[in-house]
């Protein structure tokens, strides 16, 4: 329980919450494990309640008629997820699944509203998370509509780069199909695209981990 309320202290959405609040955040909270590939929600079932990973990686995806899959968000310890139909009472639009084996802490939507209800700093800064996500999720629609293939890979490799921390280096925390998915391509395209970055002297690509040899030419890719 005390490691899981310093995760939850260290997240966006509870950070600079009060000792006595952050108990009460993790009073509500419920353990779950999910196994690789298992299901944690469906697009459509009743949001009951939202999650945070404690540990692992959870995908966000939408499914057509056609069978395809558009991944919208990849999350990793630390980060809540499912939380905006919490309040206004609609069903997950999307789907969640485990990427790998996660533990995750749920938070039952009735006990969380009175939670929020009673303690504005903790609304705050839920107001703050929907921006950044509303942010992303903008920057993402961007993205898939208006800008080719190439650029999408660009930016999502500056992204990550902006995250890590490191301009001369980024590591992929997902394999390239899932990759291809969340920039809305297939793999073949993804990888002749890596190909053609390479030979251009943009990037080298050694597994999961993407050299930046030129981050400036990058950046026109955008």
């Amino acid at each position: 329980m005390e490691n899981n309320k310093e995760i939850i202290a260290q997240s966006v959405l509870f950070a600079g919450l009060l000792e006595e609040q952050l108990n009460k955040v993790a009073d509500i909270a419920l353990a779950k494990t999910f196994k690789r590939g298992e299901s944690i929600f469906f697009e459509g079932d009743e949001a009951n309640g939202f999650y945070m990973v404690l540990d692992g990686r959870v995908k966000i995806y939408k499914m057509s008629f056609e069978g395809k899959e558009q991944i919208l968000h990849i999350f990793g310890p630390g980060e809540p997820f499912g939380e905006v139909p919490v309040f206004h009472g609609q069903p997950f639009p999307a789907n969640a699944l485990a990427l790998v084996k996660s533990s995750l802490l749920f938070f039952p939507r009735k006990e969380f509203v009175a939670l929020v209800t009673s303690n504005p700093s903790l609304a705050m800064n839920m107001l703050a998370m929907l921006s950044l996500r509303l942010r992303r999720f903008a920057t993402q629609i961007e993205n898939l509509s208006l800008k080719e293939v190439p650029g999408r890979l660009a930016a999502h490799l500056i992204y990550l780069a902006e995250e890590q921390g490191s301009s001369s280096q980024v590591t992929l925390d997902i394999p390239k199909g899932q990759l291809a998915s969340l920039l809305g391509t297939i793999p073949e395209t993804l990888s002749r695209i890596f190909a053609k970055m390479t030979e251009e002297g943009l990037i080298r690509v050694d597994g999961r981990t993407i050299y930046i040899d030129d981050i400036d030419r990058l950046r026109e890719k955008e």
